[in-house]
């Protein structure tokens, strides 16, 4: 007999993604040694981080992850968008944690990383203060910009990202936890 869930993700139900977003420390963090500044940086008041382990990317983990550059890639004519998530993720170590707090924690830890371009990042967000790329260097290298980090969008990004670095089987990461206040 086969169970059709009601909704992709539903075998994690009853989490509030609303209250948790998934903290991705890039190669360019780990390589500078920045991923306990970052992690530092977004242990907000009310934030609860939790679950950190670094892993080893492999190239569907990428390719879902950033799932929206596969998809518009004629933002990006000239590059090979794939070969180019390849290139800067797949074999190499990232960083992964969960933030947990009030709903809307994704705008709040969003506010802390800056713009993704880091030399349009304000001084203060992370991007800001620790980035060493820009879009332009990128898109004349046909390359992504190495900006340090990656926080869910939204509620429905953490779910998503909850799956492709951490999947069903860590579901007891996501445990009821007492309420958390700003």
């Amino acid at each position: 007999m086969t169970r059709k869930l009601p909704r992709s993700g539903a075998v994690v139900g009853g989490v509030d993604w609303a209250r948790w977003s998934v903290i991705l420390c890039k190669p360019d963090a780990g390589e500078r040694g920045l991923n306990d500044t970052v992690l530092s940086r977004l242990a907000l008041p009310g934030v609860e981080l939790s679950g950190r382990c670094e892993m080893t990317v492999e190239a569907w983990q990428i390719h879902v992850h950033y799932w929206d550059l596969l998809v518009d890639k004629d933002w990006f004519p000239d590059r090979d968008i794939p070969a180019c998530l390849d290139a800067e993720y797949v074999g190499r170590t990232v960083t992964v944690a969960l933030a947990y707090g009030l709903p809307g924690v994704h705008t709040r830890l969003r506010a802390v990383l800056g713009h993704f371009d880091p030399t349009r990042a304000a001084e203060g967000t992370i991007r800001g203060d620790h980035g060493d790329d820009s879009l332009g260097k990128a898109l004349a290298e046909h390359r992504l910009v190495r900006n340090l980090v990656h926080t869910s969008d939204d509620a429905e990004a953490a779910r998503r990202d909850f799956g492709t670095w951490y999947g069903a089987a860590r579901r007891d990461l996501l445990m009821p936890r007492p309420r958390t206040t700003a």
